[in-house]
């Protein structure tokens, strides 16, 4: 192979290269990738709010002891929601997504009402470790809304790449196995205002 022959060989596969990068190739891995790791904030988010729950209810139930159904309600439903792992491959499966969800908002709506029986309290609701936890929790809940948005951002703009040109070619032949991820979605209640009772 003479000189000139090797340079044009090499210029051809930097063409092919360049053409390849430039058309869509690695935008579907990438952005999959991308969408997991914002569902692993999502994970990291619940994880950090299943961790403070043992300390909030330990430091509920010296004042509450009265309280002792909801607090085995709050601890069944920390139970639950770190029963379901949902790893990154289960992304494409939307009853998982679901039941994750739901086991999630389960959580949410039993320390809701842990709060709520907070106020029955005034020692309580003055304990240093207490507010402590609860605006802890507070900013859990704002942390995991801020990864819920990013990771439906991501879920998003995969699954649309899968359906758009140039990638969508490369969706149908060499990702055939890709699929688009579940998308985030709100429980049934929280569609209807909440009631107030005063």
């Amino acid at each position: 192979m003479s000189f000139l022959s090797r340079i044009r060989s090499f210029l051809a596969l930097a063409l092919i290269g360049l053409t390849l990068a430039g058309c869509g190739y690695n935008v579907i891995p990438t952005k999959e990738e991308a969408a997991k790791a914002s569902w692993a904030q999502v994970q990291n988010q619940y994880q950090r709010r299943a961790d403070l729950v043992p300390n909030l209810v330990a430091t509920v139930q010296g004042y509450a002891k009265q309280e002792k159904d909801v607090l085995t309600a709050v601890t069944e439903a920390r139970a639950k929601a770190t029963a379901i792992n949902l790893n990154a491959d289960d992304l494409t499966d939307p009853a998982k997504v679901k039941a994750m969800q739901q086991a999630q908002a389960q959580l949410s709506g039993a320390l809701g009402r842990l709060l709520a029986v907070s106020e029955n309290y005034p020692d309580l609701k003055s304990n240093q470790n207490f507010l402590a936890l609860q605006s802890q929790l507070e900013g859990t809940e704002n942390r995991i809304a801020v990864a819920r948005r990013d990771y439906i951002a991501s879920a998003q703009d995969f699954n649309t790449e899968l359906r758009t040109f140039p990638t969508v070619l490369w969706a149908n032949t060499v990702f055939r196995s890709v699929k688009p991820l579940a998308p985030f979605t709100a429980e049934a209640e929280a569609q209807s205002a909440p009631k107030v009772k005063f």
